[in-house]
């Protein structure tokens, strides 16, 4: 119509709606926010890529991938086809409209709202439930590869007889199968009701039929393919049997079928099977007779059939037939639990022997010389001695050990010792300065390894160090020093650009370095460099100068996470340790294939097995994927990560384990052989832990084989908490080489105790052979102690070594001061008959912040003794002399408290030396020269006074020029290198010093 206002000529104006400058501005924005979202999918995606494709396990990330990428795709597709299509299908059988009722005129109003956008809304919702069922679908990504490349086990379940592959690879799809049926079927339904609903085909409140005739139908077949997948749930139900877990009373957590499994549920849910069929039929003939009353009568007397058939129909034969006569009729079932659970544990060819628990050998001199060969009692604690290993050998603060050290066996001279070392791992808190670059340029990798005997202690109770000192030297002999991956590596470090990198600092000063092996990622090119920006949130990676030609970044540093990432179907034990080999330092890392598909094998919780008073105090030390449920476990992996390179290595331990077979068909060339490990690897492999704590859980109960016993409960054990603190967690396995009953030598072996349920006596000594490439690798041995007889567990030997008057004194007067006690390992040896129990202890002195060893805790058959060193323990508990010990003059024995004048003057020293480091801290030099004058002085002092001592006690020489050694390294450390490099020093090296000094323990 022409403009009959007389108003203003000109450009309208819109109110309310913004300008097109505005416009393109809000345009521009979403378009750079999109990118922006693109890009950081791309990063994470591309990071991974690069990051698999350094470690040349690239094929695992393109399988992963692809195997995700095509179940999202096809279960996607899946699922939006079937909602889209019932969509469909109901809208396209929609009533013509007539006379409208209220309800409908209400509706219409909707149905006009959405008719222009139908195809749009369609679209947005089959989109929206295809995203979500393919996101789904892609994390079954391990069953669908487990489904598809799964071999035979050669074993079948006794019920249906049926290989247990189809349990541990089949049924786990299927059951996936199933779920997604129900999900599309239950999908389908609410949308076509609601379409049907929404065009007048269902009719709540309007006069007339409730559904149409086309509607009646559509609703009826979708209702039938529910029942019918019900159908199929109940036959698979049948096999579920073999691997459902439930709580029996009489044993605890159950797995497999019982007694009223077999006679009531099993022929339950063939019977609801025929009933869902039949009731399916009937959904599906609505298809010609229009009407729901048989269909609508059928699916009730289902649902009343599963309340009666199978619920009520079992609890009646539990409480009527199996628990008035259990045992008997649970008896053929327990038996073939028994069998499953030791077959899928590893555990069925335990040796159980009996074992007298007090020896009646009256030769006291035959004890102690047997003694002297039993086993290499290790008195260096691991567990207790870092703080020690961090005093002693640190020499750089930037350095640090873990909390728990390792035990491995090194040969000497054709002799083997076994040995606790650890790693100088970077310790970025102990940084002159902590900046960017620092951490993550200069600072880049620990170094070195120190090891120490773990049977013996000097005289002052420090460890034997064979391997010692900055650059370490020793036993070991040459070997790549440094180490860029370790437990407590976890940050990126960029490595090999224009930025030198801190080696080590010795007494010429600071080494520097530049990596030169082939691991990490290039960030040559601008790509690499923002797209790592975006993954670690770090912007300077993208322009930093410091970044140029050659630069790699390192990460994914932990031994742990990197075998992980090459092998994510592989779950991996708590407790990776260093090794010498080959002229490398490896970590060896061992991993488990495990299942909780295997019919009637009991399952267990992985963390809460593997628990103990290390891993309540130690994080790393917990497995990978704790709270995996699983009921079948084996060590088909040793895995090994170079220190230097970082590279990792799978090799394939379990031939026959038909589970890694399985997934080494799925991610083929990335498991080597056996074969392919060398013979000095395997001198350093060993019985893991894990694996070993998850058996001795499950021996507990499954050390029986009668079942009846089982039954009863007479028999059942329990691991002990550890006597030598007040975690109140489960005792720890222990390595130790040592010789069973019947052996001719001594095993490396892996130990621990039980006790009956809920007493403290000893029920049982355990131990499996550790040592790699014998033939009794593996096999683990039950010392079985007789019921009739009480033998003092643990936590007795333990309240018996706190209660004794002489000794609790001497805890007193160790304990005087500022002084702690602590208890080592306490180790259970068989002798002869009988156990005898060795625990050292230590002493952490005043200002001195690291354990000694002071005092050596021994007793066997009654007999308690208290003593300096082990040799003298011994000689005390059995009235006699080792004929095989050094003569008495030969070892030097450590005052039981240590020189009082050498204490003080050694606390004065450490407090100088705190004062000095925090007034370097600080800036402050005049305070740091007084500082370092007080500690040149009270270490003087420490010299004459133990000078004066040696004197006295008519010391040797060599003791002699030890401490002056050792005080000479302290004074030139903590004061010359700490002035020169802005770095804190560290307590004396006491390396070759303390072996020439050295005594026994």
């Amino acid at each position: 119509m022409p403009d009959r206002g007389g108003g203003p000529t000109g450009p309208r104006i819109r109110v309310g709606q913004p300008s097109r400058r505005v416009r393109t501005l809000l345009m521009t924005l979403g378009v750079l926010a999109v990118l922006a979202m693109a890009f950081v999918m791309f990063a994470g995606f591309w990071t991974d890529w690069l990051w698999y494709r350094s470690v040349h396990y690239s094929s695992v990330f393109t399988t992963t991938l692809w195997t995700k990428i095509g179940l999202f795709f096809v279960f996607g597709l899946l699922m939006a086809a079937a909602v889209g299509f019932n969509i469909w299908l109901a809208h396209r059988l929609r009533p013509p409209l007539s006379a409208m009722s209220m309800e409908q005129q209400s509706l219409d109003r909707y149905r006009m709202g959405i008719a222009p956008y139908k195809r749009w809304l369609l679209l947005a919702i089959t989109s929206l439930v295809g995203l979500i069922a393919g996101a789904s679908a892609s994390g079954q990504w391990r069953t669908w590869l487990m489904w598809v490349n799964g071999v035979s086990f050669g074993q079948k379940d006794p019920q249906f007889h049926l290989d247990v592959s189809f349990y541990a690879f089949d049924l786990p799809w299927y059951r996936f199968l199933l779920g997604f049926g129900f999900a599309a079927a239950v999908l389908s339904l609410i949308a076509a009701a609601l379409t049907h609903y929404l065009y007048g085909g269902l009719r709540v409140t309007s006069p007339g039929a409730r559904a149409t005739a086309a509607a009646t139908g559509h609703l009826s077949v979708l209702l039938g393919v529910f029942v019918a997948l019900k159908a199929v749930a109940y036959w698979l139900d049948r096999y579920g049997l073999a691997v459902k877990s439930s709580d029996f009373k009489a044993t605890g957590n159950w797995t497999g079928l019982r007694y009223v499994d077999a006679n009531a549920y099993l022929p339950a849910k063939t019977i609801l099977f025929c009933i869902a069929v039949i009731c399916a039929l009937l959904f599906f003939a609505t298809l010609w007779r229009r009407t729901w009353q048989l269909p609508v009568i059928g699916f009730g007397l289902m649902v009343l059939s599963a309340v009666l058939i199978g619920g009520l129909y079992p609890a009646i034969v539990q409480k009527f037939q199996v628990e008035p006569n259990e045992q008997a009729k649970e008896a053929p079932y327990v038996e073939k639990n028994l069998k499953a659970t030791r077959e899928a544990y590893g555990i069925a060819g335990t040796a159980v022997q009996d074992y007298p628990g007090a020896s009646d050998t009256e030769d006291k001199a035959e004890l102690r010389d047997d003694a002297d060969t039993v086993a290499s009692i290790r008195l260096m604690d691991p567990n207790i001695v870092s703080p020690t290993f961090q005093q002693l050998q640190q020499v750089r603060n930037y350095y640090a050990f873990p909390s728990n050290l390792d035990v491995d066996r090194y040969s000497k001279d054709g002799k083997e010792q076994d040995t606790v070392l650890g790693l100088r791992e970077l310790n970025l808190a102990g940084i002159p300065k902590n900046n960017w670059i620092n951490d993550h340029f200069r600072y880049t990798h620990g170094y070195g390894v120190v090891a120490a005997k773990g049977t013996e202690a000097d005289s002052e109770g420090r460890p034997v160090f064979t391997e010692y000192n900055l650059p370490s030297k020793g036993d070991l002999g040459s070997y790549k020093q440094q180490v860029y991956y370790g437990e407590k590596t976890t940050q990126y470090s960029i490595v090999g650009g224009p930025q030198k990198e801190i080696d080590y600092s010795d007494d010429s000063g600071e080494k520097t370095t530049s990596y030169q092996g082939k691991s990490g990622v290039s960030l040559a090119g601008p790509v690499n460099r923002a797209a790592y920006a975006v993954a670690f949130g770090e912007p300077q990676i993208l322009y930093s100068g410091a970044i140029g030609e050659g630069s790699r970044i390192l990460y994914n540093r932990t031994p742990k996470e990197r075998v992980e990432a090459v092998a994510p179907w592989l779950t991996i034990d708590g407790d990776a340790y260093p090794a010498v080999v080959d002229g490398k330092i490896q970590w060896i890392v061992d991993a488990y294939t495990t299942t909780n598909g295997y019919p009637y094998a009991s399952r267990t919780t992985l963390g809460d097995t593997t628990a103990d008073s290390l891993t309540a105090a130690n994080d790393q030390r917990a497995v990978v994927a704790q709270q995996n449920q699983v009921n079948y476990i084996r060590n088909s992996v040793k895995a090994t990560v170079d220190a230097y390179t970082g590279a990792v290595k799978l090799y394939q331990w379990d031939t026959e384990d038909p589970v890694l077979k399985t997934w080494m068909k799925a991610f083929p060339d990335t498991v080597e052989s056996k074969k392919s490990i060398s013979p000095d690897l395997l001198a350093h492999l060993r019985y893991p832990q894990d694996l070993f704590k998850v058996q001795r859980e499950l021996l507990t109960r499954y050390h029986v084989r009668d079942a009846q016993t089982f039954l009863s409960g007479s028999e059942v054990w329990q691991v002990p908490d550890d006597p030598t603190n007040k975690s109140g967690s489960a005792v720890p396995p222990y390595y130790l080489s040592m010789k069973l009953p019947g052996e001719s030598s001594q095993a490396f072996s892996l130990t621990t105790t039980m006790t009956p349920n809920g007493r403290d006596n000893l029920s049982a000594f355990v131990s499996v052979n550790a040592e790699a490439g014998t033939p009794d690798y593996g096999k683990i041995s039950i010392l079985k102690l007789p019921t009739g007889r009480t033998v003092d567990g643990p936590k007795r030997v333990q309240s018996q070594f706190n209660s004794e008057p002489s000794i609790a004194e001497s805890i007193r007067l160790l304990r005087g001061g500022d002084s702690e006690v602590e208890y080592g390992n306490l180790l259970t040896v068989p002798l002869d008959g009988g156990l005898l129990y060795v625990e050292p202890v230590y002493v952490r002195g005043g200002d001195l912040k690291y354990p000694l060893l002071r005092k050596v805790l021994v007793t066997y058959g009654g007999n308690t003794a208290f003593e300096d060193t082990l040799g003298e323990a011994l000689n005390k508990v059995f009235g006699a002399e080792s004929s095989t010990a050094p003569p008495e003059e030969d070892t030097p024995k450590p005052p039981a408290t240590g020189n009082p004048t050498v204490q003080a003057a050694l606390a004065d020293a450490q407090k100088a030396f705190d004062e000095g480091q925090e007034a370097l801290k600080k800036g402050d030099w005049k305070a740091y020269g007084e500082a370092q004058k007080n500690l040149e002085e009270a270490l003087k002092k420490a010299e004459a006074a133990q000078a004066e001592a040696d004197k006295a006690a008519g010391g040797s020489g060599a003791d002699k020029n030890t401490d002056k050694n050792a005080d000479k390294n302290a004074d030139k450390d903590t004061g010359g290198d700490a002035g020169k490099n802005g770095d804190s020093g560290s307590s004396p090296s006491p390396g070759p010093s303390a072996e020439e000094g050295s005594g026994s323990g």
